[in-house]
């Protein structure tokens, strides 16, 4: 078994079992001793829904109130007008067949895959590269689109996806640890709220089944939903 360090153990002991409300839980997790780089905090939502029916599945995106403190690095499949626009937008690479060739190649240095419908074609035998890296293009997630300038900027500022994983729990990023305390509970909240609008029909009995925060190097904390 590995060592725990002097750090994680002082953070072991202010761990408290009960779920805790979003201003305390926010507080507790910014009360451990944290390692010298600014750490993501992340949300895990256990979901009562039964991800092997599609009806159920919980997936889509948000643009969090204050981002999430990380320089989202975006590319494009675009041409004409709408590779101008992207650009225009702040998109870190625009390209067609250059940028495909690239991807093929292994190249997947980036956070974000956006792209033009009319480029499909060209991104359709990409998703071996893209597709277990959840950087697929999809009009459900919302980054096929006409609207790609937009798009871009909405990732830019820190626009988030998200898709329940087989066991029904869903992961994201919600922002720093270095956020003001007030300003990291609104993200948070806002993704909540978010889920909480896409509850499927379909489910019965209790949705949010156990909410937990934590940084990159720390305990969780629960959140009482």
């Amino acid at each position: 078994m590995a060592k725990k360090s002097k750090r994680l153990r002082a953070a072991l002991e202010k761990v408290t079992p009960e779920p805790l409300p979003l201003s305390e839980a926010v507080a507790k997790l910014q009360s451990y001793d944290a390692p010298k780089f600014d750490q993501s905090i992340e949300i895990a939502i256990r979901l009562g829904i039964d991800n092997t029916q599609a009806d159920q599945i919980v997936r889509g995106s948000i643009v969090l109130p204050h981002g999430i403190g990380k320089k989202q690095r975006v590319v494009v499949f675009a041409k004409g007008p709408a590779a101008e626009e992207a650009k225009e937008a702040g998109a870190d690479f625009v390209g067609e067949d250059d940028l495909a060739k690239k991807i093929k190649e292994g190249w997947t240095d980036f956070d974000a895959c956006i792209a033009a419908p009319d480029m499909m074609k060209l991104v359709g035998p990409l998703g071996r590269v893209l597709g277990p890296r959840g950087l697929m293009p999809s009009p459900r997630a919302g980054t096929v689109t006409p609207e790609v300038g937009k798009t871009v900027q909405e990732y830019k500022a820190g626009k988030v996806e998200f898709r329940n994983d087989k066991s029904g729990v869903i992961h994201a990023v919600v922002g720093k640890a270095s956020f003001e305390p007030k300003k990291l509970a609104e993200n948070i909240q806002a993704f909540i709220d978010k889920i909480s609008s896409l509850q499927p029909s379909a489910v019965k009995g209790t949705y949010f089944r156990g909410t937990y925060l934590s940084a990159t190097m720390s305990p969780s904390v629960r959140l009482a939903v």
